[in-house]
Order: C-alpha cells, then sequence, then structure tokens
C-alpha cells in the first residue's frame, strides 16, 4: 500500500512552531535530503540526447497548470513547469520535497517563508523570483478568467516579497492541505508560470506554455502531438537526459500497444486493463502502477430531473451491484469503494471498511425500500451521458442501465465525442453519467472541491451547507486523526444524501519499453520524465 508522509509533515510543522527553525529540511525522515546547494544552475549538465514518444491516451484540454483538470494535460505540464514543492515516491511513501523553494521557514502556524533557488530562468530567459511566484499565486487565487484551483489557496491573506529570492505567505489560519497544494503537479494552485509568458498570450498561454522544468515547449499539433525539448540550463544536475519528448495523441490504446510492440513508440500514459495482459506477456515493456488515490462513481443531477428526488438518488447508490461492475468494467482488478477516501490515503483509510457499515454497497432490498419512498412510484426514464474518452465509461453505463431497470429506471444510453461530453456534463445536462477522480492525495482535495455547495467540480450540484463546513473546518486541523474525524462525517453525509453512488478505486498502469530507463512511478497519475533516458 502506498503511504503519504502526511505525520511526518505535521509532526515537523509542529517541532517548527516550537523551535521557529528551518522547516524544510527537517520534513519526513531525509524527505528533503539533497535539496541546497547541489541543485544550483549551472554545476552540472547533461548530455542530452535520445528521442522518447509517449502515446497520450486521454483528452489534453489546455497546457495552462492553473486551468486544466485533466491529468493528461498534469503529464505534460509537470514536465514544462515546477512547483514551488513536487511530489516523490520511494517505492512505500509520497511525499512533498523542494522544487522552486529551496528553504522553507514557518514562523508560526500560519505563516510560510519560501526561500527561492537562485539563477532559475523560465524557458523564456525570464527570471523566476520572488514577483513571479507572487504573480502565479495571485493569477490562480483572485485571477479573471477565475481558476478551478482557486479554493487551494482560499485561505491564502496576504503575499509579501521580502526580497528578490524571498516570498512570505500568510494565511487566515492553519491550512494542513498545504502541502498538496503547492507541489507543481498534482496541485496544480503552486505551479509557477512566466509572467511575460501569460502577459504575451493571455488566454492563449495554454497553448504556449513557458515554465522552468526541464523540457521546453515546442508544438501542439491538434488531434496529432505535443513536442517537448530538453531545458538545457535546467537547474537539476544531470537532467534532463532526453533531447526531446513527443506525446503521440492516440484516441485507440490497442493502436498504441501495436505501435509499443513494433517499436514505434516508447510508451503509453495509460493502459487500459483490457489490453493489461497481452502488455504484460510482452518481453519487451515493463508495466508500473497500482491503485491509486482515486475513486469512479456514477453521478446524478440533483437539481432538476428525477434525481432532485434523494430516496431515488439512495436507491441508485444501493442497486449497483460493485463486484459485478468491478468484474465487467474493470477486468476485477479495481478495489470496492464504499466512500471517496482511498487506500493510499494512510491515516485517513479505514482498512475495515468493507465490514463497518459505511458507505455504499450492493443491497437491491435496500435500494427497493428507497425506491418505495420515492414521489414517482412509475416507470422513470433517465438520460445517461457516456464518454468516448475511454471504454471503461461505456462497460460501467451497459453494466449499470440493466441494474437500474431493477428498481424501475430505464437508462437512454447516449454515446459522445469527449468535448461534447464535457460540455454537457458542465451545463448538467444529464441525468446520469459516471466518472471518476483521480491523483488525490488527500482527503481535502478528493471531496471538497468535487461536492463543495459552489464548487466548479460540483457536476452534480448537490447543496449541502455543513458538508461545506466540516471540510473547511478540516483545512484548518493538523492532526490527522481529527482531520480524519471531520472527513468522516461530511462523507457520511454525501452518503446519506447520495449525489453520487460509489463504484470502485482504480488501478493506474503506465507501460514502457526496457529501453527506457530511470522512469519512476509516482502514484498521483504522473509521468516524470526528469531523470529518463534511452539505452
Amino acid at each position: 500500500m502506498n503511504v503519504i508522509d502526511h505525520k511526518a509533515i505535521l509532526e515537523a510543522r509542529m517541532a517548527a512552531r516550537m523551535r521557529r527553525r528551518s522547516f524544510l529540511k527537517g520534513v519526513g525522515a531525509a524527505a528533503f535530503a539533497g535539496a541546497g546547494a547541489g541543485f544550483l544552475p549551472g554545476l552540472a549538465r547533461a548530455q542530452q540526447s535520445g528521442h522518447i514518444r509517449i502515446a497520450s491516451l486521454s483528452h489534453i484540454d489546455t497546457l495552462d497548470p492553473h486551468f486544466t483538470g485533466f491529468l493528461n494535460a498534469i503529464q505534460i505540464i509537470n514536465n514544462i513547469h515546477n512547483g514551488l514543492l513536487k511530489v516523490t515516491y520511494d517505492g512505500e511513501t509520497v511525499r512533498f520535497e523542494p522544487d522552486l523553494a529551496e528553504e522553507w521557514i514557518l514562523e508560526d502556524d500560519k505563516t510560510h517563508v519560501f526561500k527561492l533557488r537562485d539563477g532559475v530562468k523560465f524557458h523564456d530567459g525570464t527570471v523566476c523570483d520572488a514577483e513571479a511566484v507572487k504573480f502565479s499565486l495571485l493569477r490562480v487565487k483572485e485571477g479573471e478568467p477565475t481558476s478551478p484551483h482557486a479554493w487551494k489557496l482560499a485561505l491564502l491573506d496576504e503575499i509579501e516579497i521580502v526580497d528578490p529570492l524571498t516570498v512570505r505567505l500568510k494565511f487566515s489560519k492553519p491550512y494542513a492541505f498545504l502541502p498538496v497544494a503547492l507541489t507543481g503537479s498534482t496541485g496544480r494552485a503552486g505551479t509557477i508560470v512566466s509572467p511575460a509568458a501569460v502577459e504575451k498570450y493571455g488566454m492563449d498561454y495554454g497553448r504556449n506554455p513557458v515554465g522552468t522544468g526541464p523540457f521546453k515547449f515546442v508544438s501542439w499539433r491538434e488531434n496529432d502531438s505535443v513536442e517537448l525539448e530538453a531545458n538545457p540550463d535546467y537547474f537539476e544536475p544531470d537532467m534532463p537526459k532526453l533531447s526531446r519528448a513527443t506525446f503521440m495523441i492516440m484516441r485507440e490504446a490497442s493502436t498504441a500497444v501495436a505501435a509499443l510492440m513494433a517499436g514505434q513508440i516508447e510508451g503509453m500514459s495509460n493502459c487500459p486493463l483490457q489490453l493489461l495482459p497481452q502488455v504484460e506477456a510482452f518481453p519487451g515493456a515493463t508495466v508500473y502502477g497500482g491503485i491509486e488515490g482515486n475513486y469512479s462513481f456514477v453521478g446524478m443531477n440533483t437539481r432538476q430531473g428525477p434525481f432532485e428526488d434523494v430516496n431515488l438518488r439512495r436507491a441508485v447508490a444501493y442497486a449497483l451491484d460493485r463486484e459485478a461492475l468491478i468484474k465487467q468494467a474493470y477486468f476485477g482488478r479495481a478495489q470496492q469503494a464504499y466512500t471517496p477516501i482511498s487506500p493510499p490515503m494512510s491515516g485517513f483509510f479505514d482498512p475495515n471498511i468493507a465490514t463497518s457499515g459505511r458507505g455504499h454497497y450492493f443491497d437491491l432490498d435496500k435500494a427497493k425500500d428507497f425506491r418505495s419512498k420515492a414521489a414517482n412510484q412509475g416507470e422513470i426514464e433517465a438520460v445517461y451521458i457516456m464518454s468516448e474518452r475511454t471504454a471503461v465509461s461505456t462497460r460501467i453505463a451497459q453494466t449499470v442501465a440493466p441494474m437500474l431497470a431493477e428498481i424501475g429506471i430505464k437508462v437512454k444510453l447516449e454515446l459522445m465525442e469527449p468535448t461534447a461530453w464535457v460540455q454537457r456534463r458542465n451545463d448538467r445536462a444529464f441525468d446520469l453519467f459516471d466518472f471518476e477522480w483521480v491523483a488525490d492525495l488527500d482527503p481535502d482535495e478528493t471531496l471538497y472541491p468535487e461536492f463543495r455547495s459552489d464548487g466548479s467540480w460540483n457536476y452534480p450540484g448537490w447543496v449541502n451547507t455543513e458538508f461545506d463546513r466540516l471540510c473547511a473546518e478540516a483545512q484548518e486541523i493538523l492532526d490527522v486523526a481529527e482531520r480524519s474525524k471531520l472527513y468522516n462525517a461530511a462523507e457520511d453525509l454525501l452518503i446519506d444524501e447520495a449525489p453520487i453512488a460509489l463504484i470502485a478505486h482504480m488501478p493506474i498502469y503506465k507501460v514502457f519499453s526496457t529501453k527506457v530507463q530511470g522512469f519512476t512511478y509516482i502514484p498521483a497519475d504522473l509521468i516524470d520524465l526528469h531523470g529518463v533516458s534511452l539505452s
């Protein structure tokens, strides 16, 4: 099981609060080993060679880190940009380590000082300094149009530039989610972008991203590929090792597998589960992955249509046979999700959840009982929108439909291309849809933005102010056990009113040719090419 080092982080915070000493180097038993002078630019230069080609199998909306919600985009963005912090994984523990920040000082539980690396430049030649950090954070917090990641900086009251390489962040309250929020990949809010490039390109920045990362953006050819080239002035020694990286946009996973086996590409951003046995049997490839911080669900429109009725939603939640869904949709490789909090969230996930009585599970009698309490006792017709983005969506929908027929709900399936599906979902022009939230490293991001009453990602439109209060309170608590109690209470409200019906925690797999050396798996659906080379 993957473990997030929350305890070490929080203990270090408490120690720093008492000692008023540098926080960064003490977090999580050697979590930040190697930070400091060894990362100064110019001390070591990699000899870049090799061109890696990776099949990108899911939708890419924008390469602007402050506006994307798609992990396929983040996989690319992670190699173009840096954050104040980054996510690392040693095979057992997820940690948050320094990236553009060289030192992190906790002056008190609401005041954080970040000292930046000297000499770091954006790909356009401009300096990455405290002004750039302030610009990026304010762009997320209060920019127009509103960033979907603005909630992560809602508690940020003041950004003070102490000197050109030092920035002080003052928060209104203690903020337990801060390490995740300030990572340049999964957090997005902490990704630092070039102010000059944003000013130059405006809202077209997502097509012209300029970061400080190991690779520079070259081009994005629609429905074809995204091209990157090595940044020869990258600040980490001996990185990058590759000279070029191409993310090849492929709609058909089977085509990608064939290309991998033929040596036409060296990697796949995601290997669909139905193709995994074929890939595992291929001696020229290595599979990386496992169950990550995620969950899938069937969502219901709570604002209009039949599922305004809470009892009908409850009926759906208990009518789904998860064992059958996991077998059909995930080929038996997923794990049933009773609540949104997933196994990698150490200290928050209950390993005995299956016998606890909490959460959603299959109980047809219970489903029929709730159905009998619904206002409409006749047959109900419901429009279920499916996306062509993955075969999983189609398999889930086709498996769910006959299950709902058992409780008098006739499902009309509508399959559409990804862009149209996203628009329908965002406009709440549906009765039912399925989706998954992935790459979550903390309960805050797996619950609050998705179901906060006024949240931009709250596609079911569910409103519960007590849920909002519990999640907001949990953000301010540093003790894991106390935070966990609050999140459990918030989950119980979500489970009871059922704007979604939980399905599974999914394994996510990356595949690379055996020619690829130095790839480090991170259980947040990332593709980190910093230290990758080709033999």
